[in-house]
């Protein structure tokens, strides 16, 4: 049974051109660690859909991160042009319609940007978060950067 937030993911992947299956998981895959183990893949298979908040006008900002790397705001404030913090989970909610735990990389009720840590580009499919805590789907990298208009961050070297 899919709840409207999955069907939100679902829609905003077909309008998109992604043709991807969401799937429900018995178990929670809130953490990467936990997905990985309900998917079958590495830790660093897993898009961590991670949403900050820019300091200087408290837009949100989603970060694409695998599973297995912390994200690097210092990093990513020159990408993004301005520093991060951590999104309060309420604001979250209201402005991408998903719960921490549950944010897909599509589907947010209003537009954010999004960049992509490059280190996804390399896995001949990756899995992401669609709507739940419970609920993923499957697709290839690049055409996940293509649907969602990602950037791909600058890397510093030996961080992943």
């Amino acid at each position: 049974m899919s709840s409207k937030s999955t069907r939100r993911v679902e829609d905003a992947a077909a309008e998109a051109g992604l043709e991807i299956t969401v799937l429900a998981m018995p178990e929670s895959t809130r953490t990467a660690e936990d997905a990985a183990r309900a998917c079958g893949c590495e830790t660093a298979q897993i898009v961590k859909s991670l949403i900050f908040e820019r300091s200087d006008d408290g837009s949100l900002v989603l970060l694409l991160i695998p599973g297995d790397v912390q994200a690097d705001l210092n990093a990513a404030a020159s990408d993004i042009g301005g520093a991060l913090t951590r999104a309060d989970p309420k604001k979250v909610r209201a402005e991408t319609g998903f719960a921490i735990g549950g944010v897909a990389p599509l589907g947010h009720l209003h537009p954010l940007p999004v960049f992509m840590h490059p280190a996804l580009l390399a896995w001949p499919s990756v899995w992401a978060a669609a709507g739940s805590p419970r609920h993923v789907f499957s697709v290839a990298p690049d055409a996940l950067k293509d649907a969602v208009g990602a950037r791909l961050l600058t890397v510093p070297p030996g961080t992943g």
